[in-house]
């Protein structure tokens, strides 16, 4: 029973790029992209897979990971990841999305710093330097307490400038900071059953952010602030972008 694990939850199917954890860049599916980097960047933390289909095990399982076969019904990753912990039976687990291929060690590391108080769940931001960025809707907003702990998630932008009628620009992300949610992640494991025996919350169906039930449910979730930059792939045009980076 490892005190600490890594655990990435896979989902074959996803709405905005259909299969894209399998789709090949520079002939590689994303999945393996984001393996190779994780076991690169801290090869001192065991490291698993719980997929929902043996179209994601098999490259992974052949490519020498570990990998669990979960229920494909779950509704969120993170009731994926429960399930996993079930067989691993890790005291805390940090959770990377399958889709993060540019995760760095100091973030690794910074949750699984956050994840050793008391504090039951830990995530990632970074702050937002430009507008286009900001008025995405795909790319999640957090808004943090003076605790550090996460007041809201949100796919719309938050806060509202209400001054500029809700449209801003870069210079003035740069004097009032706000934070995009970065879909990283540390538990405790009784969290994560916790988190699997809850129904789903209101403001997660409507909002399609899991993290939410957690915070509808009265417990905490504390943020780590990091610079270093990422590319989430959650379209075909982040997959260009990640593309492009590895041709640089």
């Amino acid at each position: 029973m490892p005190k600490l694990a890594i655990v990435v939850p896979c989902r074959l199917e996803s709405t905005r790029f259909p299969r894209k954890l399998l789709h090949r860049i520079k002939g590689k599916p994303l999945v393996l992209w984001v393996a190779e980097r994780i076991a690169s960047q801290t090869p001192e933390i065991p490291l698993w897979f719980a997929v929902d289909d043996d179209l994601l095990r098999a490259p992974l399982a052949a490519a020498g990971f570990q990998v669990i076969a979960t229920n494909p019904r779950h509704a969120s990753g993170t009731d994926r990841l429960a399930e996993a912990n079930r067989t691993i039976r890790a005291e805390k687990v940090i959770n990377i999305q399958a889709d993060e291929p540019l995760v760095t060690a100091a973030q690794i590391r910074a949750l699984a710093k956050l994840i050793d108080g008391s504090v039951p769940m830990a995530t990632l931001a970074t702050p937002f330097h430009r507008a286009v960025d900001f008025e995405n809707p795909n790319q999640v907003k957090v808004v943090i307490r003076t605790d550090g702990r996460a007041l809201y998630f949100s796919r719309s932008f938050l806060p509202f400038a209400r001054d500029l009628g809700g449209k801003v620009d870069d210079a003035w992300l740069a004097a009032n900071p706000c934070h995009k949610h970065l879909g990283l992640y540390a538990y405790h494991a009784e969290l994560l059953e916790k988190f699997a025996k809850l129904p789903p919350g209101r403001y997660e169906q409507i909002e399609k952010l899991e993290q939410l039930r957690v915070l509808e449910n009265g417990l905490d979730i504390l943020v780590g602030i990091t610079e270093d930059p990422t590319i989430g792939v959650d379209t075909a045009e982040d997959a260009q972008k990640f593309e492009q980076w590895l041709g640089n």
